[in-house]
């Protein structure tokens, strides 16, 4: 179970090596993932690790079966909360569909603290855990109104521990907007999308003179409850999903206060500096480019900064509006859109080419 509620199936393997580590659970992907390499119940598999590092079942052995076999099914209700699971029109997710499912909270929460999203020190899963248990936490603002005391009450904390948690907590409370719009885990909005969408916001809402971080917030959140989908399709590198996707968080009664909880809680959101709105110059100036896979010689990180750094734009996902996708190594869906929607692939030696400002 994923924080948007996206169930994903799961092999549950004999432990065996692979690479150096021993694996007993390899993702599965999706049900289509499922059904297209005939994965069943009881099968023996070929695995490897995607970029040397996730593990990955690559097929069956069909001649290795003996007929006890039986074909996997996604559940039909939650397994954690027992709410209906829903397949959405056009998507290969199957999904819960309760909100507060308990999985969906932690995981939620444990997104928002993360080092990429709010990044607060010390409260790994095992702090999370606890404080979701014992009712001190719901919600993310709900982070930000916890004591030192209450803190001092969680298993195997001592007063200093307590104290560190919430010092923490309240170097927080003040993070740019691309963080913040991060940690809310709006489904399709990762970190390279978010920044996007705080660069646009920011010339959407312009900061007014003398105006505090905690006044723009209020601003900025109020314009995002109230825009419309196709407002979103302007962010560049959002299409047409992605737009309906960020307008249905802030337009639904669960999630759309959601920002404005944080604010109510003392969080302040930072606008971006100017110079990271204002147009780029560069070999790539005006090009959005999507990274998908594995590179040999750039971490994802590093190929959207050389990206960024030539003037262009690294989107979080393919669209009409890509001008180039990067595929590495065990490149997925990202790629597969881009060949639906006729969208230039380069590979890594062509990325180098067109960061020259040669033709890849």
């Amino acid at each position: 179970m994923g924080r948007t509620g996206t169930l994903t199936p799961v092999a549950h393997l004999a432990p065996v090596k692979v690479a150096g580590s021993t694996v007993s659970r390899a993702t599965l992907h999706n049900l289509d993932e499922v059904r297209r390499k005939d994965v069943r119940v009881g099968d023996r598999v070929v695995l490897h690790k995607a970029g040397d590092v996730i593990p990955e079942v690559v097929r069956v052995l069909p001649e290795r079966r003996t007929g006890a076999e039986r074909p996997f099914e996604m559940p039909e209700r939650c397994p954690v909360c027992d709410a209906p699971v829903v397949r959405d029109e056009g998507e290969v997710r199957h999904r819960c569909t309760n909100p507060f499912c308990p999985a969906q909270v932690a995981h939620g929460l444990l997104h928002f603290v993360s080092r990429s999203a709010m990044d607060i020190e010390g409260a790994g899963p095992a702090v999370i855990v606890q404080l979701l248990e014992r009712g001190l936490v719901k919600t993310p603002a709900d982070l930000f109104r916890l004591t030192v005391e209450q803190a001092e009450g969680l298993e195997r904390f001592a007063r200093k521990s307590a104290e560190n948690l919430v010092a923490a907590i309240e170097r927080a409370r003040r993070r740019p907007l691309a963080r913040v719009l991060n940690a809310l885990g709006i489904r399709h909005v990762g970190e390279q999308t978010a920044i996007d969408l705080a660069g646009w916001l920011a010339e959407q809402v312009p900061p007014a003179e003398g105006e505090s971080a905690a006044e723009w917030s209020r601003r900025a959140a109020d314009f995002l409850r109230a825009a419309a989908p196709e407002e979103y399709e302007g962010v560049p590198g959002v299409g047409v999903v992605v737009a309906a996707s960020i307008a249905r968080f802030f337009g639904e009664p669960v999630t759309g206060g959601a920002l404005t909880a944080l604010l109510d809680a003392g969080v302040e959101a930072e606008a971006p500096p100017r110079r990271a709105v204002a147009a780029g110059a560069g070999p790539l100036a005006g090009r959005t480019v999507v990274v998908t896979g594995t590179l040999a010689g750039f971490s994802r990180q590093e190929a959207e900064e050389a990206v960024r750094a030539a003037g262009g734009h690294p989107a979080g996902s393919v669209s009409r509006k890509t001008d180039y996708v990067v595929a590495g190594e065990s490149a997925g869906s990202k790629l597969q859109k881009a060949q639906e929607l006729g969208v230039p692939v380069v590979d890594e030696d062509g990325l180098r080419r067109l960061l020259a400002g040669e033709t890849a």
